[in-house]
């Protein structure tokens, strides 16, 4: 509850709109009441062949004569009072007082006649027929006034509920950026896009739920309260002894809605996860012949999800069915009650007193009008109730994710350093992922300003985390990565980051044109500087001849269009258009053909004069490029050296290389 009053406090925002809201509900409700309140004239004027001009004169009269009864009877009750006994005494007080109020609610209403006569004489019909048109024409007006109002209303909370869910999508897509690394593997992308799409999608159905239903109809259903009580009050809270138990089953249903419904998120999420790992791997799924494994698997979440879906139908269903039969039960007993007290012209009922005198069959009718009036506003918030459950099961799982905390975060006070720095120093830096045995014990390493250094090893050595510090992707837990003895955990993230360019083995590129592509991350560069970049990349040539469109050419999903050399000759060329201090390669020539290789390497070495690069590769022609190659081995560096000396000292830098020249011979 207490995340969806934090989605409620970012809809508060719209004061405008929020009241605005509020009194076209109001509105609503008022003509809600004053339409099932039109019932009284119709059956006590116009279908006892009066007007009500007639009506209201009559009742002056009668008032004015029951006053003078009343008058009488209470001057004699206190004569009575005067002469009786103790034990008549406390039973004639007692009318007494019943007689003095009656006195009062009779002048009270007198009182109110007398004043409005006038207008009603004034203006109303003298006739029977033209009375029932006057408040047939009254109810129409009614009606339209409340559609137009209902009609405002109801576009008033979906511009609300749209830009609320506009902000904690931006709200809960800001801090997915700014989670850790690992929170994106094993699925957790797809978790994070079902959270965005299809938890977003419950919490908008329950603020348009809350604002919408959960607004106008409890104020219909309390103008019906009120006007039932205003008739009877006593014969209201006699009729209403129910509703502490529809209360008790309300609660202890939503509370199983809502676990129901998280319950059913979740296995949304799992589907997503399926669909985007045979979507991702739909090559692996049709070369292995896996598509009956993979229908299956999906089949048996279909099957989860299913069942998941038919508990909460269960549920929803008992909320709507108890609702209702506890809302007719209440009806029922009223008109028991009810036609008791009006069919005997009784004012107790079981001993109970429950008018000041005997009511009238416009009265009653009137008073049933009104139950069944707060009737339906009751049923209909029976059947929004779930997804207001749902909505909150929903805020529930966006902030577990928008609270999350995460390891690297940027300092209360920064520091900076000046560009370019002078050297990039690892003091004794371990390193170990949540839940994961260590992967750097201990690295010691110094590269200076426009060296470049090449990192060689075996798969799970601690290379690319290296290059993950380096980027501070993460932080280590002991020791620290420093640019000219700045640690970076002092410095800001955006300015530690801003001087690194990052080329991996896996190329992302988005569906958009090429020339957008290179620009991404630089986007006040101009046509010129992305047409340069692509030429110190070699990409210029193949994106003027073999691309239909040349830069503006789309590039499809994940750059579908491409090879892989050309796929990463333009992701040079977006790095070279940042202009970075340091360049990382992280196996950025291990998957691409040797022409592509040749170009790339050709225009690494222009772009790496008078920078840093740190190369991650395992391929002898890259290793070339570098002044100095690390090797490392189970989280530490085993060795160091140029190509040379690590050729004739190290075994596993022998075998690396003999590997290479097998391969090219």
């Amino acid at each position: 509850m207490k995340d969806f009053l934090r989605v409620l406090k970012i809809a508060s925002r719209q004061r405008m709109a929020l009241l605005s809201c509020v009194l076209t509900s109001l509105v609503i409700a008022m003509l809600w009441g004053m339409n099932i309140g039109a019932l009284y004239p119709m059956v006590e004027v116009v279908f006892k062949g009066d007007s009500i001009p007639g009506y209201v004169q009559n009742k002056i009269t009668d008032s004015t004569e029951k006053l003078g009864t009343l008058d009488l009877k209470i001057d004699m009750l206190r004569q009575s009072i005067f002469k009786a006994e103790n034990d008549l005494k406390a039973k004639l007080e007692m009318e007494l007082r019943y007689s003095k109020l009656e006195r009062s609610a009779l002048s009270t209403s007198l009182s109110w006649l007398q004043w409005a006569q006038p207008t009603i004489h004034q203006y109303l019909p003298k006739k029977p027929y033209p009375t029932l048109l006057a408040i047939i024409a009254f109810l129409m007006v009614g009606t339209v006034i409340k559609l137009l109002a209902l009609a405002a209303n109801l576009l008033i909370v979906q511009t609300i509920t749209e830009r609320t869910t506009m902000a904690v999508r931006s709200l809960f897509f800001r801090r997915a950026l700014q989670l850790d690394l690992d929170d994106f593997g094993d699925n957790g992308s797809s978790q994070l896009t079902s959270r965005l799409t299809n938890d977003v999608g419950h919490v908008s159905n329950g603020i348009n739920t809350l604002l919408g239903r959960m607004v106008r109809e409890p104020l219909k259903m309390l103008v019906c309260i009120g006007g039932a009580a205003f008739i009877c009050w006593r014969l209201f809270i006699f009729v209403i002894v129910v509703m502490p138990l529809v209360a008790l089953v309300t609660h202890h249903l939503s509370r199983a809605i809502r676990r129901a419904s998280k319950r059913l998120m979740d296995e949304m999420s799992q589907m997503y996860g399926m669909l985007n790992e045979a979507f991702t791997g739909i090559r692996l799924v049709k070369a292995s012949n896996t598509q009956a494994m993979e229908r299956a698997r999906f089949a048996k979440g279909l099957q989860t999800y299913y069942q998941r879906s038919m508990k909460m139908a269960i549920y929803n269903t008992a909320a709507r069915s108890a609702s209702e039969f506890l809302g007719t039960s209440v009806v029922c007993l009223a008109i028991l009650a009810g036609g008791y007290l009006v069919v005997n012209q009784q004012t107790h009922l079981l001993g109970i007193r429950m008018s000041i005198r005997p009511l009238e069959v416009g009265e009653i009718l009137l008073f049933f009008g009104f139950l069944i009036g707060a009737s339906d506003p009751a049923r209909k918030l029976s059947e929004v109730w779930s997804n207001l459950q749902r909505g909150m099961a929903a805020s529930e799982r966006l902030f577990e994710v928008i609270d999350r905390p995460t390891r690297v975060r940027n300092p209360k006070v920064s520091k900076s350093v000046a560009r370019p720095h002078r050297t990039i120093h690892l003091n004794d830096v371990h390193f170990r992922y949540p839940a994961g045995p260590p992967v750097l014990r201990g690295v010691d390493l110094t590269i200076r300003h426009g060296e470049t250094v090449a990192v060689v090893g075996p798969n799970g050595s601690g290379k690319s985390t290296i290059v993950g510090l380096l980027c501070r992707f993460d932080d280590p837990q002991h020791g620290q990565v420093t640019f000219d003895d700045v640690s970076l955990r002092d410095m800001r993230i955006r300015d530690v980051r801003r001087r690194i360019g990052l080329v991996t083995q896996r190329t992302t590129l988005f569906d958009d044109s090429i020339e957008n592509n290179i620009r991404y991350g630089s986007p006040s560069a101009t046509a010129d500087d992305i047409t340069r970049v692509a030429m110190m990349a070699y990409a210029d040539d193949f994106i003027r001849t073999k691309t239909p469109h040349g830069y503006a050419t789309v590039l499809g999903h994940r750059g579908a269009r491409l090879s892989g050399g050309q796929m990463q000759r333009i992701a040079l060329a977006r790095v070279f258009l940042r202009n970075p201090d340091i360049l990382i390669l992280d196996e950025a020539t291990s998957q691409i053909d040797l022409e592509s290789e040749h170009l790339i390497h050709q225009a690494l070495a222009k772009f790496l004069v008078d920078r840093t690069g740190i190369l991650i590769t395992h391929r002898a022609s890259t290793l070339a490029m570098a002044d100095r190659i690390i090797v490392m081995d189970a989280g530490q560096i085993a060795d160091s050296g140029k190509h040379e000396e690590l050729l004739a000292r190290n075994r596993f830098y022998q075998s690396l290389c003999g590997e290479k020249v097998s391969m090219a011979a």
